[in-house]
């Protein structure tokens, strides 16, 4: 059975795009989030096998999700998304309970190398 992964950015296009790599990978997209607060409602709902988080959202950023995931499921499996120059961040996204990071713009192959390490 494909791996469900829930994506989770503020922009759109970076949605689709991460939509595009992840379903030519094998992976089924179960879900879509705008920011921290829709993230951890959609996990609560689809309970997916992976997530890939943005960093920098509005409401509620991604490393607040993060942990407000891994209250609920101390086992998420969660990779975090960062533009360039945000490795401060990414540090404390690991610490937080990311399992990788990937960085934008995204190249296809550490993309698919991010889901399976961690899936």
């Amino acid at each position: 059975m494909a791996k469900r992964v829930l994506i989770v950015d503020d922009a759109a296009f970076m949605r689709m795009l991460l939509r595009d790599i992840i379903t030519k990978a094998g992976y089924e997209v179960v879900g879509e989030a705008a920011n921290g607060v829709e993230a951890v409602e959609k996990y609560k709902e689809l309970k997916p096998d992976i997530v890939t988080m943005d960093i920098t959202m509005p409401e509620m950023n991604g490393i607040e999700a993060i942990k407000k995931i891994r209250e609920i499921d101390p086992n998420a499996k969660i990779i975090v998304c960062s533009a360039m120059g945000q490795q401060a961040m990414v540090i404390e996204a690991i610490q937080a309970g990311a399992k990788d990071f990937i960085v934008k713009p995204f190249q296809h192959s550490r993309v698919i190398e991010a889901l399976q390490k961690v899936g």
